[in-house]
């Protein structure tokens, strides 16, 4: 990338170079078209390959939510696993959100949508919310962004975050404790080549118990 050119950039600078690269998603082989410019344009990357296997089957309907969609991975695959539900795939990376409506359309998906935040409408509750969200930007910038998108779970719904540990997965899960609302559940859900998927659960009570993953 140019220099001040990031994953996260609105309007990455450099050149966009498409590229296609073969991934498995939904228990489907299928051919994806990345850019430079964007989170992992080379190959599906290691965190989100463990969200892929260590995440449930996501529900059959609904809408759901993918923070910080890059080429689409994630979105794709939820999007092929529920027909009848509605994806929103989030980021402010417009390079980023074409090559998600590409891939969509070459794998005849019309339940995406890829939006940027003030696309979304204020209205909705999400069934599901998957990401492996951007740490790169900052405590104070990922802090914000959770804070905005986790409280929209529907209720009895969940989240499933990845973080890889010396990124400070231990540290956002005990922020999270701190910080949600005590309707929200937080624990450590899955262990994977140096990686933290995280759980958030809406509950329909405050009373649950609050499952625990051991080291």
């Amino acid at each position: 990338m140019f220099m001040g050119d990031h994953y996260f950039s609105a309007q990455p600078s450099s050149p966009e170079e498409l590229r296609t690269i073969g991934v498995n998603l939904a228990g489907r082989d299928i051919t994806a078209t990345t850019a430079s410019g964007v989170f992992s344009p080379d190959r599906l990357d290691k965190g989100t390959e463990v969200l892929l296997a260590n995440s449930p089957d996501a529900p059959p309907g609904g809408d759901f939510l993918d923070i910080g969609c890059g080429w689409g991975a994630i979105s794709l695959d939820l999007a092929m696993q529920s027909p009848h539900a509605r994806i929103w795939a989030l980021d402010v990376n417009e390079r980023a959100l074409d090559l998600v409506r590409r891939n969509a359309e070459s794998l005849g998906l019309d339940n995406i949508r890829a939006v940027t935040a003030d696309q979304i409408p204020a209205d909705i509750a999400f069934r599901t919310i998957r990401s492996n969200p951007p740490i790169r930007i900052g405590k104070p910038a990922l802090h914000e962004l959770m804070q905005t998108w986790l409280p929209r779970l529907d209720l009895s719904s969940d989240a499933y975050l990845v973080v890889q540990k010396n990124l400070g997965s231990d540290s956002l899960q005990r922020w999270m404790e701190q910080t949600l609302p005590d309707r929200f559940a937080v624990h450590r859900h899955a262990i994977s080549k140096g990686f933290r998927v995280l759980k958030v659960r809406h509950r329909s009570d405050t009373t649950g118990p609050i499952d625990t993953l051991a080291e």
